[in-house]
């Protein structure tokens, strides 16, 4: 089987350390059990290479022999179809990972994103855009909240790569706190991010961007 390789950045500021989406790439490639490594590449000079395999100059991508991937919906969805772990065998429960893969990022991160992004940069006080995007926010964790009060997992009670793409989207509302008055969403945050897997994936894009220091 020939090696996946995972491509990110060679260094980050502190503040997005942990939450880089490679670390979704990571944390799939792990429960799979699939061969792969991960390369570097410049995070201040992104030149006409990076361009050609991630037309935004962002991270992560994959190459696999000659295919070459980028989007993580799109790349989660690749490593899960070569692994029974991560998706499961029949009609029904494959478009069930799908619908709640393309959830996770058209619908869920949709409304995190932009939140995370005003959090971050210090414009979260009392203006009408925050307001807006907060608000936005909890009418998304109040359909999840009711989802994951009743469900353990996404699709067909079991874990799948779904499962791993709304948690990453949900554990960086939870690194705010905002996931309180969501219990349902925390514990299935906080459920995910104890296996194994994401462990060791986490832990290893912490090493890598610290290895840079």
């Amino acid at each position: 089987m020939q090696e996946i390789v995972l491509y990110t950045y060679d260094w980050v500021p502190e503040p997005p350390r942990g939450f880089v989406r490679d670390v979704r790439l990571r944390w799939a490639l792990e429960e799979a059990g699939l061969p792969y490594r991960v390369a570097a590449v410049p995070f201040k000079n992104r030149g006409p290479d990076h361009i050609a395999h991630q037309p935004f100059g962002q991270v992560p991508w994959l190459t696999d022999g000659d295919l070459s991937i980028f989007e993580s919906g799109a790349m989660l969805l690749y490593v899960a179809e070569k692994s029974e772990a991560l998706m499961p065998g029949d009609v029904k429960g494959r478009n069930e990972v799908r619908e709640w893969i393309f959830a996770a990022l058209a619908s869920v991160e949709a409304a995190t994103q932009p939140w995370s992004i005003m959090k971050f940069s210090g414009f979260d006080g009392d203006n009408p855009a925050w307001a807006f995007f907060d608000n936005f926010v909890d009418l998304r964790l109040k359909r999840m909240e009711a989802v994951l009060s009743e469900h353990e997992w996404l699709v067909a009670n079991r874990f799948t790569v779904a499962d791993i793409l709304m948690a990453d989207v949900l554990r960086l509302m939870n690194r705010f706190d905002r996931l309180a008055n969501y219990l349902a969403c925390k514990a299935y945050v906080e459920r995910l991010t104890a296996r194994r897997a994401f462990i060791k994936a986490h832990a290893d894009q912490l090493a890598h961007f610290a290895a840079a220091d």
